[in-house]
């Protein structure tokens, strides 16, 4: 495999963009996303709700010329620290090529990116069953936080 390589999303071009929709589709129809596929219109507004969102961070690991994998995060204000800090909502490496070092690319990019605008903290969810995740972002420093298993949501 050719080495790895993380770059920002460009929302302005359409090759970005349509890598975006089919790395989320595939994420959204995995076993770990366990949902249906996004629909035309669904891909369509997935792109123009991340290209317009103010505190997007969106960045691909590829290979060569082959996009395998991606992260989405969003950079939210520490009232505590008074610094920034980045919350990884989504990371997505196609299923042939997990266990490559991608997954661990992206994620050192995240912090990498972390450390130019001087942020508090990199937080995150991971799955109680994804255990090869758990595994990476431990081997990265990422610590559990209390209260581990409280995560409250209120949908709209």
């Amino acid at each position: 495999m050719m080495p790895l390589k993380v770059f920002e999303c460009d929302f302005s071009d359409p090759d970005h963009c349509e890598a975006l929709a089919d790395l989320m589709n595939a994420y959204k129809t995995d076993r770990m996303g366990g949902g249906n596929p996004y629909s035309l219109e669904q891909r369509l507004k997935l792109i123009e709700g991340l290209k317009n969102h103010p505190s997007k961070l969106v960045l691909f690991v590829a290979t060569g010329e082959k996009i395998i994998g991606l992260t989405n995060c969003f950079i939210n204000f520490a009232t505590f620290s008074l610094k920034p800090f980045i919350n990884i909502h989504d990371v997505i490496v196609l299923h042939e090529f997990r266990g490559s070092g991608a997954g661990r690319k992206l994620i050192e990019g995240v912090i990498e990116y972390a450390g130019r605008i001087d942020c508090s903290k990199i937080t995150l969810e991971v799955r109680e069953d994804n255990v090869p995740a758990q595994n990476l972002y431990k081997s990265l420093d990422f610590k559990e936080c209390e209260p581990v298993h409280y995560f409250w949501t209120k949908y709209l």
